[in-house]
């Protein structure tokens, strides 16, 4: 049974990437990237082999514990990533409870994350192979290492089971789980400089850590290694004993799912009123411009990309005031416009087989993009002009403010008219409605990044004349660009979003329904 189990994981993930030939693609891309990260931490691993005892163990535990802290979380808010062995259809199915666990933990292995992160846990054998205790050792633990941490992230998701088969959860989760992602470059300074002013902080935290049952098993190796055959004994009864927990652990939520899976219905609700709807003209454009802004609020997919932008400052603060150079901060506002601008792009994608909609209404296409783009600018033209002015409190030289409104206010109607055709030509692959922000159908990755990449590089030709005068400025230091700026970046960009309108109106009125056919493919 337990072969059987490993047989269908492997049949499934097999006939996903027959769907479409971009999935092998994609798979292949990202076995590239996986397989370059997991050599640069093996070879770091076989370096450590002539390095001191300690430093070796300090890596190897606090390694251990964080790849068994990222198991534990990851999975829950990417719940929704890997379903092919999920535990609910095994529901009506009378499989023996051991044979089960056994293959869905083993099934975890088979996958990029489950391969690499055995890969890597197999090159801390190499760390100790400075004697044969050692290297056994390190065997030893890294299998307990890598068992624990796929039964541990087993029983998280189906103790979280109940509350992922919420809509709600699902969202807000992905979009929390996004901000510390966004932040991770301040966090992990702000981290490494106080574990530098600390002195021997991190080799304290091992050898705390390898008492517990985060780093108990990825410390055998060194144990063994330095001839502390009592240390080891004892640790490894608290690896072991951490892995019998766990299964039962994951044995006993998993018998209630299966016995109770998560109710997926829905509860009545009572009708609200207009919303939007009522705040637009009775018009096709009013329409589309009320249904986008609803998606922009309430869709994670979209709220997603929202997150960003309050977080741009964040991150531009904090690299200031690292540099102590505050000069970069002019550039807020501009690369707001950018990723505000340049969100419309995906929209057609987005509305995935619901763009039927818009088909059989009879919407005009120059409508459509109208609405669209009025949805975006009702909240990003005045979060754009507050960020834009916002570095001049901070210091910023006030004499570059009507140059970097106008090159912002250009990104924006530019980027907005540019993405309006582009949407209007090309699909790409994003999550589906309803499923986490994280989620995307694989092996389309070449194609996304040819129509994002290809189009972000149109649009910084189309913004040649606002960077120009922007250059002006700082070479010569006059304000007198920055005014002509104040002027050439709004009306330009205005003249290329009406266009942009246009044209793309005129695209989706000729191949609506080679649109629509193509976001079925995608699904």
């Amino acid at each position: 049974m337990v072969a059987h189990l490993l047989r269908l994981k492997l049949t499934l993930l097999r006939n996903g990437l027959r769907r479409s030939p971009w999935q092998l693609v994609g798979l292949g891309i990202g076995t590239l990237y996986a397989l370059g990260l997991v050599g640069l931490g093996v070879a770091g691993l076989l370096v450590l082999r002539g390095a001191d005892a300690g430093l070796a163990q300090t890596v190897v535990v606090l390694g251990g514990a964080a790849a068994l802290l990222g198991w534990a979380v990851v999975p829950v808010a990417a719940s929704a990533a890997d379903l092919t062995l999920d535990p609910a259809r095994f529901t009506t199915v009378a499989v023996p409870m051991p044979q089960l666990l056994t293959g869905l933990a083993l099934g975890g292995l088979i996958g990029i994350p489950g391969t690499a992160t055995l890969l890597l846990a197999l090159g801390t054998v190499g760390t100790w192979s400075r004697n044969v205790p050692g290297a056994a050792g390190a065997l030893l633990g890294a299998v307990l290492g890598v068992l624990s941490c796929i039964v541990l992230s087993k029983s998280v998701t189906t103790a979280t089971a109940g509350l992922a088969s919420s809509r709600r959860f699902k969202d807000a989760s992905a979009v929390i789980f996004l901000i510390p992602l966004i932040l991770m470059g301040p966090i992990v300074a702000s981290v490494t400089a106080g574990i530098a002013a600390s002195g021997d902080f991190l080799a304290g935290l091992a050898r705390t850590l390898s008492w517990t049952p985060a780093g108990a098993a990825w410390s055998l190796g060194g144990e063994l290694a330095a001839g502390n055959y009592g240390a080891a004994a004892l640790k490894f009864l608290i690896a072991v004993a951490t892995l019998a927990g766990l299964a039962l652990c994951w044995k006993l939520l998993l018998q209630r799912a299966l016995v109770t899976p998560p109710f997926a219905g829905s509860s009545k609700k009572a009708a609200g009123g207009l919303g939007f709807f009522r705040l637009f003209p009775a018009t096709p454009t009013g329409a589309v411009a009320a249904r986008s802004l609803s998606y922009w609020l309430r869709d994670p997919r979209y709220a997603g990309a929202l997150v960003v932008i309050p977080l741009l400052p964040v991150l531009f603060l904090f690299q200031a005031a690292q540099t102590g150079s505050y000069g970069l901060l002019v550039f807020i506002g501009p690369l707001t416009a950018f990723l505000l601008a340049w969100s419309i792009s995906t929209d057609v994608s987005y509305d995935s087989t619901a763009f039927a909609l818009h088909l059989s209404t009879g919407v005009r296409g120059v409508h459509d993009r109208l609405g669209r783009a009025v949805a975006c600018l009702v909240f990003a033209l005045p979060v754009v002009l507050a960020l834009s002015v916002l570095p001049f409190l901070f210091g910023a030289d006030w004499q570059l403010l009507p140059g970097v409104l106008g090159l912002s206010l250009g990104v924006l109607f530019s980027g907005m008219g540019l993405s309006s055709v582009v949407s209007a030509r090309y699909t790409v692959a994003v999550p589906l409605p309803g499923d986490s922000p994280f989620k995307k159908p694989p092996g389309h990755v070449a194609q996304t990044m040819a129509v994002q990449f290809g189009g972000m590089g149109a649009l910084l030709l189309l913004l040649v004349p606002e960077m120009a005068l922007m250059v002006a400025q700082f070479v010569t230091g006059s304000a007198v660009p920055g005014w002509i700026n104040l002027v050439v970046g709004p009306v330009l960009g205005l003249v290329l979003f009406a266009a942009g309108v246009r044209l793309g109106g005129k695209w989706l009125d000729a191949r609506g329904p080679e649109l629509l056919a193509q976001l079925a493919v995608n699904r």
